[in-house]
C-alpha cells in the first residue's frame, strides 16, 4: 500500500492516483460484478496487453483495493499453470458508488448526444 507521505493532499488527485487509469477502472468495473481470472479479464479487457494488465493488478492489489487468490490446478502433465482469482478487497468495494455514479454520469452524457 502507499505510504501516506507518497499520496497528493488533495483528496480527488489521491482516488485518480489510485483508479485514475483506463484500465484499472473497467477492472473495478469488471470486479463489481464478480471474482474474475486473469485470462477471463484479458479477454473482456482486449486490446490489453498482458503487461499492462499484470502491471495495473499488482498496483491495485499492492494499493489494498483487490486480492489475489491462488488455485492450485490439476495439471494434465507435471508443472502446469496455477489458476489465479482477483476480487476486490473491502476498500476496493467501497468505490462501488463512486463506479456508479460514473456509469450513470456516463449514460446522461450519451443520453444528451442522442437527443442532439
Amino acid at each position: 500500500m502507499i505510504s501516506k507521505d507518497e499520496m497528493p493532499d488533495c483528496p480527488v488527485a489521491t482516488t485518480v492516483k489510485l483508479i485514475g487509469s483506463k484500465w484499472k477502472l473497467l477492472i473495478m468495473r469488471n470486479l463489481l460484478a464478480r471474482p474474475w481470472r486473469f485470462t477471463e479479464l484479458k479477454k473482456s479487457l482486449a486490446p490489453i496487453s498482458h503487461k499492462v494488465l499484470t502491471e495495473s493488478l499488482r498496483s491495485m492489489e499492492q494499493d489494498g483495493l483487490i486480492t489475489r487468490k491462488i488455485y492450485p490446478k490439476i495439471p494434465k502433465s507435471a508443472g502446469g499453470p496455477l489458476a489465479v482469482e482477483y476480487s476486490l478487497t473491502d476498500l476496493g468495494l467501497s468505490l462501488k458508488p463512486v463506479l456508479l455514479e460514473m456509469e450513470n454520469w456516463g449514460k446522461a452524457y450519451c443520453d444528451k448526444l442522442d437527443k442532439k
